[in-house]
């Protein structure tokens, strides 16, 4: 319902007179948890890849923001006396661009431009019940229930998709699949191995395609088992 929600045209024009541009090579961190925020990121071109280290060295991503979404937003918390601060680290996973309304600038939009002012927190608002979704899937359903909807959701939000409109997961994108399912390389390879096996996706050249129609497809049949499997958990308490 809300992943696919992005800032229109208009509105990233508006805001544009507010904020500072910048550009972002492949694999260059914008910002790191802990840091003092500041404002609110907008993404234009390219991707955001947000994660979050655990102990073991491995990671978590909550999110990868695409073109019209949003990141950084806790440059707009109040946390007086202190600063706030960055909860993610925060890393471009191609060339990015972005624009960046600092607090005082979103302030200025607010009263000089309060429509497209709404309409930005109004897209923060649908980025937050996402990750809300995902923080659901990540408690209550399996590996294989968890990465198949991360599948279907990369389809579509068009996040890694190729020239052929297929979801392309090369070796560096495979690792940032296990981290947006939160499991082991040999759980995801072991789902991968089954949908390969079913015809939704191909490996080629050491690279794995996945077919967004049949993921779609794949996706319902799973919604389908987890509405099952959480009508019976309820029965059974």
């Amino acid at each position: 319902m809300y992943e696919t929600v992005t800032l229109s045209r208009d509105t990233l024009h508006a805001i544009a007179k507010y904020a500072a541009r910048a550009v972002w090579p492949l694999g260059f961190s914008v910002y790191q948890r802990g840091a003092a925020a500041d404002g609110v990121f907008i993404v234009t071109r390219g991707r955001i890849v947000l994660r979050s280290r655990v102990k073991s060295g491995r990671g978590y991503i909550p999110t990868i923001v695409v073109p019209g979404g949003t990141f950084g937003g806790e440059g707009l918390a109040s946390t007086s006396p202190n600063p706030p601060r960055y909860v993610t680290e925060a890393r471009s996973d191609a060339e990015t661009e972005t624009l960046h309304l600092s607090a005082t600038q979103f302030r200025a939009l607010v009263r000089e431009q309060p429509a497209s002012a709404l309409a930005l927190m109004a897209q923060m608002m649908a980025e937050h019940a996402s990750v809300l979704e995902k923080m659901r899937e990540l408690a209550t359903l399996s590996v294989e229930q968890r990465l198949v909807s991360a599948l279907a959701r990369m389809a579509r939000q068009q996040t890694f998709v190729d020239c052929n409109g297929k979801l392309a997961l090369d070796a560096v994108h495979y690792r940032v699949l296990c981290e947006v399912v939160g499991a082991t390389r040999e759980s995801v390879s072991l789902v991968l191995n089954r949908l390969i096996a079913n015809g939704v996706a191909e490996r080629t050249d050491g690279c794995i395609f996945v077919d967004p129609d049949a993921m779609a497809a794949e996706a319902g049949w799973n919604d389908s088992l987890g509405a099952r499997g959480g009508e019976a958990a309820v029965l059974g308490a």
